[in-house]
């Protein structure tokens, strides 16, 4: 429960003189029970993981150089922005010293059968925004902490701050980093969410992982439908299906739209295939089963809905980043993707969407639809459209349903 490993501890120099061995020895005692009142408040508070490293440089940062220098991250350009943060904790809280890395599960309920007309959410998001969860917790956490040593700093971050959680679980003994580029533990799979409290005091050190458990497996790597995962371990995030429903603020690009198949948002699909999570343990906190609808979602009435309808129907979860102009973006995609006449009016009404990137993949989406109706909708957006953008995606689906037109009629 508290890591994959025995604690390591520093034994006092024989040698050294009795005062600095009584002052040693006191230092440990309070490493010890300071990390040891931690770890059991975090394990109340709902962690199911928790593990401690040394506040240093990460192994991988020098990786995650060479990552960002290949231009993987995309449009994630906050990352670049703030690249040799990544390198230092101390840019994340002043003089700190360890790191008390913890894992909660959100592993509930599997995935619901994908009917034409809906689209699958990644399992992270059914439930409750886990940063509103997580950091509940890592305040009642960072309380306690304040009240057993008053004198020291401590932060609680989750997957906002420049640090490398993963490197950093792996460190604190929590699993190792699989070939899908997630960190991986024996009894949770990958399906959990990772949190860090970094502290100014010395905590009682886990002996970090250094066991690769996915041997020669590429399950993960074969599997991915875009071809994002380019080698163990290496993640083209441009063409994740993730990234591109969640991290892109653009189109989705032509050649991936049908990659992208039913995800309207995330993708879960080079963890679905890890023989690891197959056998998870699935977690306990309730705040992460699905929300009504979102196991999987019903896409053509989102199309209806003004702005504040939608955004009460989603931000309370994880799906809220995408906003309203990718929720839609990503509802069409997925519509063009899997044909369903009954959502053609909904393509159709959001063809007159206040956004052009909307009315850019509902374009799209029609040009999938062998449908009359479907070329008539183009023709009449045509004539009133003034975007050069949308123009040209218009143009482009009228054209490709007259293609569709002809081969059918040739054959």
């Amino acid at each position: 429960m508290f890591g994959e490993g025995p604690g390591r501890s520093i034994e006092p120099n024989e040698v050294a003189a009795p005062g600095v061995l009584l002052f040693l020895r006191l230092r440990r005692m309070s490493s010890l029970s300071l990390t040891d009142a931690l770890k059991r408040e975090a394990v109340r508070l709902g962690f199911d993981l928790v593990g401690t490293c040394p506040a240093v440089p990460p192994p991988g940062i020098a990786r995650f150089r060479q990552w960002l220098a290949a231009g993987y991250a995309g449009e994630m350009t906050y990352l670049k922005d703030r690249a040799e943060a990544y390198a230092d904790p101390c840019r994340v809280l002043e003089g700190a010293r360890s790191i008390l890395m913890l894992g909660i599960s959100y592993r509930s309920v599997e995935p619901n059968p994908v009917d034409t007309g809906q689209g699958r959410v990644s399992r992270y998001a059914w439930g409750r925004d886990y940063h509103r969860v997580v950091r509940r917790k890592l305040r009642a956490l960072a309380d306690l902490h304040r009240r057993l040593a008053p004198a020291a700093a401590c932060r609680g971050v989750v997957d906002t701050a420049p640090l490398l959680e993963r490197e950093f679980g792996q460190m604190a003994g929590l699993g190792w980093i699989g070939k899908n580029t997630l960190l991986l533990n024996r009894r949770l799979g990958s399906w959990f969410f990772l949190a860090a409290l970094l502290t100014t005091e010395v905590l009682e050190y886990d002996a970090p992982h250094q066991v690769d458990h996915c041997g020669r497996c590429r399950a993960c790597l074969e599997a991915c439908p875009t071809g994002a995962l380019i080698a163990p371990r290496v993640l083209d995030a441009r063409r994740c299906i993730s990234y591109l429903t969640i991290e892109l603020r653009a189109d989705v690009p032509p050649d991936l739209r049908a990659n992208v198949g039913e995800w309207f948002f995330g993708c879960d699909v080079c963890q679905e295939v890890c023989p690891w999570n197959t056998k998870a343990e699935s977690g306990s906190n309730l705040e992460f089963a699905p929300h009504p609808g979102n196991n999987p979602v019903e896409l053509a009435g989102l199309f209806f809905m003004d702005a504040e309808a939608l955004r009460q129907r989603f931000q309370s979860t994880p799906l809220w980043r995408a906003k309203r102009r990718g929720l839609l973006r990503n509802a069409a995609v997925v519509l063009g993707n899997r044909y369903d006449e009954s959502c053609l009016d909904a393509l159709i009404h959001g063809l007159d969407d206040v956004e052009p990137m909307v009315r850019r993949a509902c374009a799209w989406a029609m040009s999938q639809y062998a449908s009359p109706r479907a070329g008539a909708a183009l023709q009449t957006r045509l004539e009133t459209e003034n975007d050069p953008s949308v123009r040209h995606e218009l143009e482009t689906a009228l054209q490709a349903l007259k293609s569709e037109k002809a081969v059918k009629s040739s054959s």
